[in-house]
């Protein structure tokens, strides 16, 4: 079994890409082969709407036909049993990457003619979203309908998707070196110490599950 990490994030080594990481230890501790993929190493585009993938011809096009650094790994998405997207959150948004991938992703698999068809092969997918709000803010900036959107949109292409939150999350190492006072430096440390580690759990869990036989 293989299951593809998408790493929508800028920073390496920080939170979406430690829990990606635990998705990606979880999965392998259940006998699957693992690949993390860093968007921001990568130079690509979003969908150029150039409508080829739709082209009426046999056998149908189905996938995108654009040819950059994101083409290969498409195809190995393609390829893979399992799939899980990470992304910070930002401006109430997945980073611009994040959403260029998204879009060359799913696009490529919609199917106009009949909604009601399987848009692509079966396969587990997940959601990591990781934010420095905390959950009583969902509310106030729409966030709960922006998970839900795009698990949604998950679950219509591949028919299945979890969605992992890491919530109130802890933005650098040390706030006295940064203009961020209007955030708590020492409430974030203290549940980045006692909170994220339970994020990491569930990570880890969530790939165990995405692994697990079908």
């Amino acid at each position: 079994m293989k299951i593809i990490a998408i790493n929508g994030s800028p920073r390496k080594n920080w939170n979406t890409d430690t829990l990606l990481k635990k998705v990606l230890d979880g999965a392998a501790s259940a006998g699957a082969e693992t690949e993390m993929v860093y968007l921001y190493d990568l130079k690509f585009c979003g969908c150029r709407s150039c409508m080829a993938c739709k082209l009426k011809k046999e056998p149908r096009p189905d996938r995108c036909v654009l040819r950059d650094e994101l083409t290969a790994v498409l195809d190995r998405v393609r390829e893979a049993d399992a799939v899980v997207l990470g992304s910070p959150i930002y401006f109430s948004e997945v980073t611009g990457e994040m959403r260029s991938f998204f879009e060359r992703f799913l696009f490529q698999y919609l199917n106009y003619d009949d909604y009601s068809k399987p848009l692509s092969p079966a396969k587990k997918t997940a959601w990591v979203f990781t934010m420095n709000i905390p959950k009583d803010l969902f509310g106030d900036f729409g966030y709960s309908a922006l998970f839900q959107r795009y698990e949604n949109w998950m679950k219509l292409y591949f028919g299945h998707c979890e969605t992992l939150l890491a919530t109130d999350t802890m933005q650098v190492k040390d706030y006295s070196r940064y203009h961020l006072a209007g955030f708590d430096a020492k409430a974030k440390q203290l549940r980045h110490e006692t909170v994220f580690p339970e994020d990491c759990r569930k990570a880890y869990e969530l790939g165990r599950r995405l692994c697990s036989v079908k």
